[in-house]
């Protein structure tokens, strides 16, 4: 059925309507939009169609504000059509401008909000129109949406300390990389130049680094190469089922770094499952849905393992008590929430502990990086130096060595 753009004014208030209708020909659209007191201003048929989903990957960012505005105009009262044509109107974002737009043009054919969702997969993971069915089955869609809001708060925060942890040391060792190169290519041939004109034997640092910077003139184009090629090679692994497994098997296990992705790992298990299970959603549904955004492959299949054990009768904490990925107090805690029948609001308490532990560790680990890698630098930087004022210190040897 065809699909065509309209400009149109209600007929109570004037406001400005932008959107899409389908409809067999352009007079039936026309009737339609009548038929919902809306004078047409411009209407042409659009280039594609209503199962043609629109857009793409949103800034995390947009989508928290999407959902958070859209909870709170709904909890207003404001229909969800109306509710949605006014958030496309005020986004910035191109993308999520469009993905609304026929979010709502769906709404006003008939789909539910949650079946509309599912479909801009690259924008809505499956865990929020999960949600969203929920909240429209049981009559509480703006609560849902605030705790999906909530949600994408706690996810985005988490994602800003960790990359704010990480920027330093990143910015810092590409500084030293480049002066490194800067040294060993512009500088140091310099100095060789001086150096060859004594007819002596240099020191061994100094012969050493004259050696390297000769090869880096002569090669760098190699270097520069086989790096991309290594760098494609590994990402393009890791990207592979083989590739991920490993990576995601061990990058658990490296000291410091493999502590916090654990912990970031299990923070977002929690946090999902307590959303998902206070929302109302089954629970081999939640544990589908989880393992498919808890970020591990190795999680993923211990979820995996769980759920065939669920089905068979046994407790969540029994059957993810028998995976160490898993550690004791999130089994206790789940256990404690079995018996008590507050599971969600103790994987709320774990989530949130462990958002304050990564929090702690990244702190700390912040202000252990910055001493050492200024020590680094200075004797990546300093040892060039020296070695390169070595043969200054020992002139004299150099130019009337013993036994001349």
């Amino acid at each position: 059925m065809p699909s065509f753009s309209y400009v149109a004014r209600e007929a109570a208030s004037g406001r400005e309507i932008r959107n899409v209708i389908e409809a067999n020909t352009e007079q039936e659209a026309i009737a339609g939009l009548l038929g919902r007191n809306l004078l047409v201003v411009t209407i042409q048929e659009a280039s594609g169609k209503k199962g043609k989903a629109a857009g793409g990957a949103v800034p995390l960012s947009d989508l928290v504000m999407f959902t958070r505005q859209l909870a709170t105009m709904i909890d207003a009262g404001i229909a969800i059509v109306g509710a949605l044509q006014g958030l496309a109107e005020q986004t910035d974002n191109k993308i999520m401008r469009d993905v609304i737009r026929d979010i709502c043009a769906r709404v006003e054919a008939g789909d539910n909000f949650s079946a509309a969702l599912m479909k801009h997969p690259k924008t809505f993971e499956r865990l929020y129109y999960c949600m969203v069915d929920a909240g429209e089955k049981g009559g509480l869609l703006a609560e849902i949406l605030a705790r999906l809001a909530t949600y994408l708060e706690n996810t985005m925060r988490l994602r800003k300390k960790v990359k704010s942890a990480m920027m330093y040391p990143t910015i810092v060792t590409l500084v030293a990389i480049t002066i490194t190169c800067f040294l060993l290519i512009k500088v140091v041939p310099t100095f060789g130049e001086i150096f060859s004109g004594f007819g002596a034997k240099l020191p061994a640092p100094t012969q050493f680094l004259i050696d390297l910077s000769g090869w880096m003139q002569k090669w760098w184009w190699v270097v520069l190469i086989a790096s991309g090629a290594v760098i494609y090679a590994w990402l393009a692994f890791i990207k592979t089922k083989v590739g991920e497994e490993f990576w995601d098997k061990n990058r658990i296990r490296l000291p410091i770094f493999g502590h916090i992705a654990h912990k970031i790992c299990l923070a977002r298990f929690a946090r999902t499952l307590a959303s998902l299970i206070r929302s109302g959603v089954p629970i081999l549904e939640v544990l589908n849905i989880t393992a498919n955004v808890v970020g591990n492959v190795v999680m993923e299949k211990a979820i995996r393992v769980a759920m065939s054990d669920i089905e068979k009768g046994d407790g969540i904490s029994a059957s993810l008590g028998r995976h160490p990925v898993f550690p004791v107090m999130i089994i206790r805690m789940l256990s404690a929430g079995e018996q008590t029948g507050k599971i969600d609001a103790m994987l709320e308490r774990v989530a949130n502990f462990l958002d304050d532990e990564i929090e702690t560790i990244l702190g700390g680990l912040t202000s252990l990086i910055e001493p050492l890698l200024i020590v680094f630098l200075g004797v990546v930087v300093g040892g060039i130096v020296i070695a390169m004022f070595l043969p200054i210190f020992k002139m004299s040897e150099i130019i009337s060595p013993p036994g001349r």
